[in-house]
């Protein structure tokens, strides 16, 4: 009966087509069924037309796409109103998962990133334009952020990491390009089915460098970020306005690239890095933004944001509606420190469609880009449509209380207070947007996060689920 008492259970608010009668919205939370027999532990939102989850066993779940949506229906394994295991080719453990517009990527127990969906977003060890560029961009980025290798997170369980790091790029760089080269020459050599041309429908390994373990992933419309446990990013998939952060605006990337995201120590007087090897000339440039590593990672449609373990803000990508925070419309080519936020801690980020939105470590939300639809949480009818800057959301329902986490969908948000409380504006066509009085519970601050039921997320654009768990905790996902 205690068992029994204490499990979790999955609500859906908003549209997915394939867990809705005749595909109408549910406007009011609706459970979903159990995986299967098994039970729930975390719920990742999912992408367009279908919910994703994992169970207590480890296992991806993913329901609520119908038949006739084409690729998202092959995305989410066909799996329809019926929560159900999506195979992947391992039988570790899952323990993050995110979805774009038709991609989905997951991170497994051993720290290893599947991902599948749209071609453009699996890696092939292909670079589509500006080839000569990326190669050397990739070396040297390889040896600039080598020394986060010695950053806190390493450094107390290998104080020598730094300098082993430093004698074995070349070996990194070169066995990296190896397994890709093997990993692209077994894919082109599969066979590939009329209307596949531009889809994969089965979950393909992530070749990253050797060593590396991812820790958390987020996907973006058409593109990727994975973060490791030492605090570096990688990134995937269609970066034509910056996403990447690459510096340039090259259209497809299919080979994971290491983004510079932290300005290494010991600069030498040209700007030049220098290392144990002597001074690496160098044309990347970094933002200088406090932090050792970073913490934290985000993609919106076409930006990405991340923060560092000293609470910087860093955006970098499509800035036509002001989402990457910088006082401009401008795109930004590389990871750019949100500067009107400095000196304030920031702990937790999220990204939707067309705005951005982040909340402290002190519980206060600023948001920031498109308002089209009121997703910045401003009010009113006068309410600007573009805000450029970060701007405190005020709201008078939650004065006094701690904001502990954010999350977004395309065109509406949610947070949740630290007494449990929901809060969610913006886009409420589906009845995506709902506010909830939930049971009041004891959360640790979003920086301290490490398990699975502790983060709130927003899925897709037009539906909301998350996790309850009586009794004792809550994790909330929309």
């Amino acid at each position: 009966m205690e068992e029994e008492r204490r499990r979790n259970v999955v609500y859906m608010c908003g549209y997915l087509p394939g867990a809705s009668p005749e595909k109408s919205p549910m406007l009011s939370p609706t459970p979903a069924r159990d995986p299967g027999g098994d039970s729930w532990k975390d719920v990742f939102g999912g992408g367009c037309g279908f919910a994703m989850a994992v169970s207590d066993s480890g296992k991806l779940i993913t329901w609520g796409s119908a038949d006739d949506e084409g690729q998202s229906y092959m995305t989410s394994g066909k799996h329809g109103d019926t929560p159900e295991p999506f195979p992947l080719p391992t039988q570790a453990s899952v323990l993050k998962a995110a979805a774009g517009w038709a991609h989905c990527v997951t991170v497994t127990e051993p720290g290893e990133t599947y991902t599948w969906g749209w071609k453009e977003c699996v890696p092939s060890g292909k670079l589509i334009s500006d080839l000569a560029f990326v190669g050397s961009f990739q070396k040297e980025v390889l040896t600039r952020q080598s020394a986060l290798l010695m950053s806190p997170r390493s450094q107390a369980s290998s104080p020598n990491s730094g300098t082993v790091s430093q004698l074995n790029d070349r070996k990194v760089v070169e066995e990296t390009v190896k397994r890709r080269k093997v990993l692209s020459a077994k894919q082109e050599n599969e066979s590939v089915t009329p209307g596949e041309e531009t889809f994969t429908p089965s979950p393909c390994l992530v070749i990253l460098g050797p060593g590396v373990r991812i820790s958390t992933v987020a996907a973006g419309g058409r593109h990727s970020l994975a973060l490791s446990d030492v605090g570096q990013v990688w990134g995937w998939g269609y970066g034509g306005e910056g996403q990447l952060g690459l510096g340039s605006k090259i259209k497809m990337v299919s080979s994971p690239h290491l983004i510079p995201c932290i300005q290494t120590p010991n600069p030498g007087k040209d700007g030049a890095l220098t290392s144990s090897q002597g001074s690496i000339s160098s044309g990347i440039q970094t933002s200088k933004a406090p932090g050792n590593y970073v913490k934290g990672i985000a993609c919106g449609g076409r930006h990405s944001a991340v923060i560092t373990d000293a609470g910087a803000l860093l955006t970098f990508g499509w800035g036509l509606y002001g989402q990457c925070g910088q006082g401009s419309t401008n795109d930004q080519l590389r990871p750019t420190c949100v500067s009107s936020l400095l000196g304030t801690a920031i702990g937790g980020i999220a990204a939707g469609l067309w705005h951005t939105i982040c909340v402290s470590t002190e519980g206060r939300v600023y948001s920031f880009g498109g308002n089209q639809f009121g997703q910045l949480g401003t009010g009113g009818e006068s309410a600007e449509m573009i805000q450029t800057l970060p701007r405190l959301l005020e709201c008078p329902d939650w004065k006094g209380k701690q904001v502990m986490m954010v999350s977004s969908g395309a065109r509406h948000n949610a947070v949740l207070t630290e007494d449990g409380q929901v809060f969610s504006w913006g886009w409420n066509k589906y009845g995506q947007v709902l506010e909830i009085q939930l049971i009041a519970i004891s959360l640790p601050t979003y920086q301290s996060m490490a398990v699975s039921q502790e983060m709130l997320r927003v899925g897709g654009g037009t539906h909301c689920c998350w996790l309850k768990f009586p009794c004792r905790s809550l994790t909330c996902h929309l």
